[in-house]
């Protein structure tokens, strides 16, 4: 949790405990004394057991704790929260199916107030007044002030908008961010009774200090800075708004008849969007069970414990419940904050790079990625880490759209459109038995468009856009982690956007798919490589240095692990077509390093010997045209700088020829190396007869 803006005083009396409905007058009771009381940097309640009855014991809580305690921890917790609510769509039918009353109130509120909002912004269009700072500053208070009023599912929606500058001018993104971390708080009272009465111990007996009012407040619960007693560590501790179970299930109860509405009216709309809004609902359902946000939390360190750049917050489940959460406190700022960050020495692209190669690998390799990155959920450390924080809502990437995006990027590049539409079953966009032949065009005329610019220069939303309108036109059933995709890297380019309106999403992921096309094991991935590589019948070489260049600007690029995998195809029994293609292409580099090295040794030769090597050609000793010597030596020079791209790599060393060597052993490989040998042997024998048979220099005038 970020850390608190202002110093704190602290009371070090002892504290008497006092019954639940004494809270408010406790606190009142500390901050009148607190001015007497020497101050701290930290906590401003300093907590003491009462004298009798006797505290409970002390419970075991420390990142120490072997694993064995802290499992039989988490099963505690996981007792606590038996009775938390798991959504269905039945559940919501019986709850407001039968208040209809109530439910069209709410709904009246919400159009009523929207509505308004929206004519306002009308009529200050008409009056032409839009485009005053003063005015756009007024309207983004009163959006702020509606979707909070309207609650945490409307206080998402703006936490959405607040990290898009490229859809809300200055005045709306830094209005809307105050959604974030800093909404209208719930009386204290009632957060000391919530963890009182769902972690069934006094608060004395658990912190010997906390915080007198919340550190901060979000849309689901609102956050306290603490101390544990028994060991004294600092914690944050989340605490969950009273009453909101209920509430947001109201507003998904009419998001779901909208739902209907949508898929019954709206025939542009082809995916269900009852099921989107079940997914979402489900998932925030998943976010008000707070032991539930600790094992998504644990899940995610255990991925990234050996990342030094990532710091992910340690879970304390003796002090976690269903609508309680404790863990370690992280002192950091807020990713938008850019002046704080670089009064730090830090650099927000830098971080933002961070945080975009992590979501890459949480996307696309390990299937399991933080859906709601807004810049109130991830911190800048000090040291320069990126600490991830609110683990609700998370979710998973199925395996076989992992490599097909991947896919989806090569087929991009190469605008193999057929290829791309056929991605779509892999993605599960389309049941197998849809026809892709219309969707081609469509894609086509996007594409041939949009790649007229590099793909590094293309921005992710120009991407998104054009792929939301071919979708709209066809029959996508658009899957729910998708959705979750867009979100989590429209935020991360949305928070780039703060530092650098240039920036570039795609630019930035490139060494990652560089890295996973040159070195990934996996079949569907090495397939694309190759058909990146090899367009037309011809070897791209600039791809490949390309693809080198950028994957070895990944921290994980292991140079003896690249072109592994094509390699091992070349050998296989399916590489029959690749092997053709290899052999004309190593005749290919063979030749042009070999009358390469051999001009360099003639240019070296001293002038006086240069006219008995060329058998007094004063054109050189090889009959070649401008043109193929051109292409010849531009051939020879990528081959070298890719081998010195390899031999620079950090990783480099000399058993990077080793798996090489080991698979030139094998039978198919001794077959493959006869047939390079006999082409090259070939391939010169003929360069040889040419110049042999070439005209000899004509006599110099008056010559004998």
């Amino acid at each position: 949790m970020a850390a608190s803006t202002s110093a704190a005083t602290a009371v070090s009396f002892p504290l008497p405990y006092y019954p639940l409905r004494h809270h408010r007058r406790r606190l009142s009771l500390l901050r009148a004394a607190s001015t007497a009381a020497a101050p701290s940097p930290d906590l401003s309640i300093q907590l003491s057991p009462r004298p009798s009855p006797p505290a409970s014991p002390p419970l075991v809580s420390s990142p120490a704790r072997d694993r064995a305690e802290d499992l039989q921890a988490e099963s505690r917790a996981m007792t606590r929260a038996a009775a938390a609510t798991v959504y269905t769509p039945e559940l919501l039918a019986s709850r407001y199916g039968s208040q209809p009353f109530q439910v069209a109130l709410r709904a009246a509120e919400v159009l009523s107030k929207l509505g308004a909002f929206g004519l306002t912004l009308f009529l200050d269009q008409q009056k032409g007044e839009s485009e005053s700072s003063a005015k756009r500053r007024a309207r983004a208070v009163e959006l702020r002030i509606i979707l909070t009023r309207l609650g945490p599912t409307f206080v998402k929606i703006g936490q959405g908008l607040s990290t898009r500058p490229d859809l809300c001018p200055t005045e709306y993104l830094e209005e809307l961010s105050e959604l974030q971390d800093s909404l209208p708080t719930f009386p204290d009272e009632e957060a000391f009774a919530c963890i009182e009465k769902d972690l069934g111990v006094p608060l004395d007996s658990m912190y010997s200090a906390m915080s007198p009012s919340p550190i901060a407040a979000a849309s689901l619960g609102q956050v306290y800075k603490a101390r544990l007693k028994n060991s004294g560590q600092l914690v944050a501790v989340k605490v969950q708004r009273p009453g909101i179970e209920d509430a947001i299930g109201r507003d998904f109860y009419l998001l779901r008849g909208l739902g209907f509405l949508i898929n019954k009216y709206v025939d542009i709309v082809t995916t269900d969007a009852v099921a989107l809004i079940d997914e979402f609902a489900c998932r925030v359902f998943q976010e008000l069970n707070y032991v539930q946000e600790g094992q998504n939390a644990r899940r995610f360190k255990k991925l990234y414990a050996d990342k030094q750049d990532i710091l992910v917050p340690d879970i304390f489940w003796d002090y976690t419940s269903a609508k309680v959460l404790t863990m370690e406190w992280i002192e950091g700022v807020k990713l938008n904050q850019q002046a704080a960050i670089e009064g730090q020495g830090l650099k927000v692209l830098d971080l933002v790079n961070i945080g975009i190669q992590c979501s890459l690998r949480q996307l696309l390799e390990y299937g399991y990625f933080h859906a709601d990155p807004h810049p109130g959920n991830i911190l800048a450390t000090p040291e320069g880490k990126l600490a991830f924080l609110d683990f609700g809502m998370m979710s998973e990437t199925p395996e076989d759209a992992r490599v097909a995006i991947i896919g989806h990027v090569v087929h991009m590049v190469n605008r193999d459109y057929e290829a791309m539409a056929r991605d779509y079953y892999a993605l599960d966009f389309l049941k197998p038995e849809v026809d892709v032949s219309p969707i081609v065009p469509a894609l086509k005329n996007f594409f041939d468009d949009a790649l007229d610019s590099t793909v590094s220069e293309l921005n992710f939303k120009t991407i998104v856009d054009g792929l939301g309108a071919v979708l709209y036109q066809y029959p996508f059933n658009v899957p729910a982690y998708y959705a979750l995709i867009l979100r989590s890297l429209t935020v991360l380019e949305g928070l780039a956007l703060y530092a650098d309106p240039n920036f570039k999403v795609l630019a930035a992921s490139y060494p990652y798919f560089a890295k996973r096309l040159l070195t990934d094991p996996n079949p569907y991935l090495r397939d694309a490589l190759v058909e990146l590589l090899f367009k037309d019948g011809r070897f791209r070489w600039n791809r490949l240095e390309n693809l080198l260049v950028q994957g070895r600007q990944d921290r994980e690029f292991v140079a003896k692990d690249a072109l592994q995998p094509v390699l091992k195809l070349l050998l296989g029994p399916d590489g029959e077509g690749l092997r053709v293609l290899v052999v004309k292409e190593a005749v290919r580099v063979t030749e042009a390093i070999t009358f390469g090295t051999l001009i360099d040794s003639y240019n070296a030769a001293p002038e006086f010997l240069k006219p008995l090597i060329s058998n007094g050609n004063p054109g050189g000793p090889f009959k070649i045209s401008d043109v193929e010597w051109e292409q010849m030596m531009e051939l020879r020079g990528r081959v070298l700088r890719i081998w010195g791209l390899l031999r620079s790599s950090d990783s480099f060393d000399p058993s990077l020829l080793q798996p090489i060597v080991q698979v030139l052993q094998e039978p198919e490989a001794r077959v493959f190396g006869s047939r390079v040998a006999g082409g090259v042997t070939q391939r010169l024998a003929a360069r040889l007869l040419q110049q042999l048979l070439r005209n000899p220099p004509a006599p110099a005038p008056g010559s004998s």
